[in-house]
């Protein structure tokens, strides 16, 4: 009688204690569809388009520089006297779209960008995330004493791209870019108006706020005869709360799609680099709803 009072007693201590534990357990196992995050610091590895996409309701506004070659000494000023930069706004329309405009001061470049997300990296679900990238050029460098019958189409062009990217762990994200881009005015005889290329780009973290970037531009139809290279760059990555920094050296001089897969002049082993630099800058501009 003693022991079955003394369980009627506490058996409300042990239900409770019960829940108690089975709420804990619950909270402590994560949800394996979430999202992963930090895949990319930057929107850019380092020429390429990430994956990481502007927030929702948000302007970012990137400024890319890129000095002249570090190979002319000091007649250049190490680079500095023949630069080249881009200025860009890029706005999150929602979480999983994006717009943009720039200004690349390479062959005097205006252009447009539409990116959207199609596939999210999750825990228990997608091994990938998957962007699309389109790009919208007017080259405005074009000289018509020096083309005649240059029209305004002939000034166009254009990039596809699709950025499939993977984050192995907290240190290591890998991605591979295909590409095809179009220029309705070629520099190269010879050379198809309609290009294909693969990127291949990637972060190393090493620290809380430091990274190794880099990114390399397999041209698939470039012209034999071509003075034009495959695009290489390398970088350190510093994130400062809501900067990111990017410091890199790259054989492009030009930062936009079309520029540095079609025309990077640059070649490593001749010491033919250029120096420069990505930074950003994320400002909100109202409440998601």
């Amino acid at each position: 009688m003693k022991k079955l009072v003394f369980l009627l007693l506490f058996l409300p201590v042990i239900t409770i204690a019960q829940d108690d534990l089975l709420g804990e357990l619950e909270q402590e196992i994560p949800d394996e569809k979430q999202p992963v995050s930090s895949v990319f610091k930057g929107i850019k590895i380092v020429n390429f388009e990430s994956t990481k996409l502007v927030g929702e309701k948000q302007l970012q506004f990137i400024i890319s520089h890129r000095f002249g070659d570090l190979s002319d000494g000091i007649d250049n000023f190490i680079g500095l006297d023949d630069a080249t930069a881009r200025i860009q706004f890029v706005y999150g329309v929602t979480d999983w779209l994006n717009v943009g405009v720039s200004r690349s001061g390479f062959n005097k470049t205006y252009d447009a960008l539409v990116k959207y997300r199609l596939v999210r990296q999750k825990e228990g679900g997608s091994p990938v995330n998957i962007v699309g990238y389109n790009l919208f050029t007017i080259n405005t460098d074009l000289d018509s004493d020096l083309l005649p019958g240059l029209s305004f189409n002939d000034r166009l062009g254009y990039a596809t791209q699709a950025l499939i990217s993977r984050k192995f762990n907290d240190w290591l994200s890998l991605q591979l870019s295909p590409t095809f881009f179009h220029d309705n005015t070629v520099v190269e005889d010879g050379q198809d108006n309609s290009q294909f290329a693969l990127g291949i780009g990637g972060r190393f973290k090493f620290t809380k706020r430091l990274a190794f970037i880099g990114d390399y531009g397999i041209h698939l139809n470039r012209v034999s005869n071509s003075v034009f290279n495959n695009a290489l760059s390398l970088g350190l990555e510093i994130e400062t709360g809501g900067h990111v920094f990017q410091l890199h050296v790259s054989n492009s001089q030009a930062i936009f799609a079309n520029g540095f897969l079609g025309q990077a002049r640059g070649d490593f082993g001749e010491g033919n680099i250029f120096l420069g630099f990505n930074i950003s800058r994320a400002f909100s501009l109202g409440t998601k709803k």
